[in-house]
């Protein structure tokens, strides 16, 4: 047999965006076609989009998405391709990958394994499709085979697996290999996580190897549908080695990698040893900055609005933001950049001046900062914001809320008969302030038709460390999913490897909320627990699932700090998770990062109301006494 060209194509999509899809998928095919590729793989769902959630389970979506594929049919000349798409049978949704060559369907494979851990309820909207059954599908005007299929594609004996029907032990695999399979396709939807590329690495490489064919991964691309970050990743490997990868993240609509390949040759020439193992603050930064441009522009917003404490968690957002703009323009160039964006208008005024001044200009158009004082702000803070807001270009306001917090405090001292004092309201004092501060940063997002950035992180978002329509009040909380120590550790980083001298200003900061009398010497850590143990408790308690003696008596030998010391911040933990799991129910939606996320909606389901781990708490005391 001849080598013949095979290809993975990631496409950025939009749930029910026909005309968005349509015209990725067309491009996709097209440029497939110019270099002469045979097979291209596209995608899990790629014609509807991963994210439609509850649509899935209606007539209608499916039925149409039947009908968008007629209209893709005829694109396939001299080329194999797989589409993604939804297709209803007898009230039953059907996750599948419909095969076209030469301008017809071959035949449509559906998913035989669903995926319902972690950010997935596959189960809810799909019903996996029996090993071994094939049934005949009418499908304009004609009868298809479907369900578990292979194909001859140009020759080559091609299957499925189609994203976590590769993660089981019974796998499809297993039985292909027994009908001499030649070439597994495996269209994805498989969310971001840090280290993530190199398991699925690890599995395309082991499954070409253990099955003796060649493999090819293709994943969903950019943030789809609000939460989910899909990095793109294609992975094709022959017989053990690996032979081609892509540039993950990328901002383009459609990012193609294709390999030449001998089916018959079960030693294939290769000279990619592996794929670089990539940086977390790295991978971290481009993955933010990918999905704040398509959240951007898939919800046709102008741009974004923060109240800049001069902080860590904030100062995180706006060089997020600068990074957005850095790094696609850099990709994409200036004008695709903006046009998506639709700000064509500034692509004169930014070619007449230097690069860097143009990145500026356009931050300046799409991110307008706000300082909003207290009595209890220091000078630190605010100069850490202005230089901040100065360096990356963002529009920057300052002004003080203690007119607002003065009213409502005498309001309420009206109401008690007394005066506030901070001995002994001081969380409603504290409160009174973050909360005064949103509804004038709201007004200011509303006018500007922007999205408004939370700045809470994961571990505050933990133990409840945050004010309810507070500085938990906004649109899209970027860094939610992430804790604060790899966030001050970042920061330190992209002083240094991204060139941000503002930063220094912000990384000489204790955190802190300064709502506090500044005499008072307010820090996060006192309020709390040192950062570190917040991720080493939160990640046996919250990951692993494990009861407050059980994860005292792994942590305890880490040596922390000493047994007394860590039984309290245990028992605080707890104490404040369960208090707090009503504020998590609360918050914006926020990106999945890592591989778990304390989000009720996309990963953590916790009770509202609980015992607060009464006998569980009781257990640990009486721990080592």
């Amino acid at each position: 047999m001849a080598k013949i060209k095979v290809a993975g194509a990631s496409l950025n999509q939009i749930p029910i965006h026909w005309s968005n899809n349509l015209n990725n998928i067309q491009n996709a095919i097209e440029s497939a076609q110019s270099q002469g590729v045979k097979i291209l793989c596209l995608p899990e769902l790629c014609l509807t989009g991963y994210g439609c959630e509850d649509l899935f389970l209606s007539d209608w979506l499916p039925e149409k998405a039947v009908s968008q594929l007629s209209k893709i049919v005829p694109l396939t000349r001299d080329i194999a391709v797989t589409i993604g798409l939804p297709i209803r049978i007898d009230r039953k949704t059907y996750n599948c990958v419909a095969v076209l060559k030469d301008r017809k369907i071959l035949g449509i494979t559906a998913k035989q394994f669903l995926a319902n851990d972690g950010v997935h309820y596959e189960p809810r909207w799909f019903t996996a499709w029996e090993n071994g059954k094939i049934i005949q599908y009418p499908l304009n005007n004609q009868k298809v085979s479907f369900g578990d299929m292979i194909y001859s594609l140009y020759g080559v004996h091609t299957g499925f697996e189609i994203c976590e029907d590769a993660w089981r032990v019974e796998r499809p695999a297993c039985r292909l290999v027994e009908k001499d399979i030649q070439l597994i396709l495996n269209p994805s939807a498989s969310h971001f996580a840090f280290g993530k590329s190199a398991t699925r690495e690890n599995l395309v490489v082991k499954s070409s190897e253990k099955f003796q064919c060649y493999y090819l991964y293709v994943n969903l691309l950019g943030n789809e549908a609000g939460r989910m970050i899909y990095d793109g990743e294609i992975v094709i490997a022959g017989h053990g080695r690996l032979l081609q990868y892509n540039q993950k993240l990328s901002f383009l609509d459609v990012n193609i990698v294709s390999v030449e390949i001998d089916p018959v040759n079960v030693n294939p020439t290769h000279k990619i040893s592996s794929i670089p193992k990539e940086d977390k603050n790295e991978i971290f930064t481009q993955a933010e900055a990918l999905a704040l441009y398509d959240y951007l522009r898939k919800s046709h917003s102008k741009g974004f609005v923060l109240s800049l404490s001069g902080g860590a968690d904030s100062s995180t957002c706006a060089i997020l933001v600068s990074e957005m703009v850095l790094r696609g323009v850099e990709e994409i160039g200036l004008a695709p950049f903006l046009g998506k964006l639709n700000m064509s208008g500034l692509i004169d005024k930014c070619q007449q001046i230097e690069e860097k001044d143009c990145n500026k200009i356009i931050v300046n158009n799409i991110l307008h900062c706000a300082y909003q004082g207290t009595e209890n702000s220091s000078k630190e803070t605010l100069f850490s914001a202005e230089e901040l807001a100065k360096e990356i270009g963002a529009e920057f306001d300052s002004w003080t809320i203690d007119t607002e917090v003065k009213s409502y405090s005498n309001k309420i001292e009206e109401i008690l008969g007394r005066s506030l004092e901070w001995q002994k309201d001081d969380l409603a004092m504290q409160n009174i302030q973050a909360r005064a501060r949103s509804p004038i940063i709201w007004m200011l997002a509303n006018i500007k038709n922007a999205l408004l950035l939370v700045t809470s992180n994961r571990s505050e978002g933990d133990v409840g460390y945050a004010t309810m329509d507070g500085d938990t009040s906004g649109s899209i909380a970027p860094i939610a999913a992430i804790d604060k120590y790899f966030i001050l550790n970042w920061l330190l980083w992209a002083e240094k490897e991204l060139g941000y001298k503002s930063l220094s200003l912000v990384n000489r900061l204790n955190p802190t909320a300064e709502l506090r009398p500044l005499e008072q010497s307010q820090t996060d850590e006192d309020d709390l627990m040192p950062y570190p143990v917040i991720v080493e408790i939160e990640k046996l308690a919250i990951r692993e699932k494990l009861s407050p003696l059980e994860l005292f008596n792994v942590l305890k030998h880490k040596q922390l700090e000493n047994s007394k010391l860590l039984k309290s911040h245990i028992k605080k933990f707890f104490t404040l998770w369960c208090r707090n799991q009503w504020k998590r129910e609360r918050t914006a939606p926020a990106f999945h990062l890592d591989d778990f996320n304390v989000d009720p909606r996309t990963w953590c389901r916790f009770p509202i109301l609980s015992s607060g781990y009464i006998d569980e708490l009781a257990e640990l005391d009486k721990a080592e006494k």
